[in-house]
């Protein structure tokens, strides 16, 4: 079976590679993007300590809705295509980075804050040379998750023209081409699994360096 699916990707090489830069970028995009939207969010949440309960709280919300239902949501919004998959993605990702970035920044230790305070640090220089780099190594497993999330969420965009992987996941049942099936399931498989390994080898190098 797996000379099956190697024997269609070489006969195929030009519709999986488009597949995969597809899935990638969409991946690298959603996952960059709610990286940039929850650092500085869970910077501001520590700092105001009454509307962190509120936001995490949405955001717990946020994680209980199905990747699938998110897509269906964004369609009547933004159509068919990349961008209501993006948005979706994101919107899955963010909150296993916020909730981490913020665990990471609410556990450093107020007595290291507060010298780095009574030496003269103002409150942006503690928060980018103490606060962040101590949270760093909790911040990295949430982007890790997050990672490994939405490369496998990634899938399902598929259902609203997002491309990806996924496409070669739906042609092939509709087709019941099942090399074709098998070559989009294990490269997302294959994906997900390269992802949790490269990140968890920065995060093991970050971990042994701040030691």
């Amino acid at each position: 079976m797996l000379w099956n699916v190697l024997t269609w990707v070489g006969d195929h090489p030009g519709v999986f590679w488009q597949a995969a830069s597809q899935h990638l970028a969409l991946s690298a995009a959603a996952l960059a993007a709610a990286t940039a939207i929850a650092l500085p969010l869970a910077v501001l949440l520590v700092r105001w300590p009454r509307a962190s309960g509120l936001a995490i709280g949405l955001v717990n919300v946020l994680r209980t809705i199905p990747s699938l239902a998110l897509l269906v949501i964004l369609l009547p919004v933004l159509g068919t295509g990349f961008p209501p998959s993006l948005v979706a993605l994101i919107l899955y990702g963010l909150p296993t980075v916020l909730i981490n970035a913020y665990a990471g920044l609410r556990g450093v230790d107020p007595d290291i804050i507060e010298a780095a305070r009574g030496q003269g640090l103002s409150q942006r220089q503690i928060t980018r040379r103490i606060e962040i780099p101590l949270a760093l190594p909790v911040i990295l497993a949430g982007i890790r998750t997050a990672a490994v999330q939405v490369v496998s969420a990634a899938t399902l965009a598929a259902f609203i023209g997002g491309g990806g992987f996924g496409e070669l996941i739906t042609s092939g049942m509709g087709m019941l081409d099942i090399p074709q099936l098998l070559a989009g399931g294990l490269a997302v498989a294959a994906l997900a699994f390269a992802t949790e390994f490269a990140f968890g080898l920065c995060e093991r190098l970050l971990r042994a360096r701040i030691a």
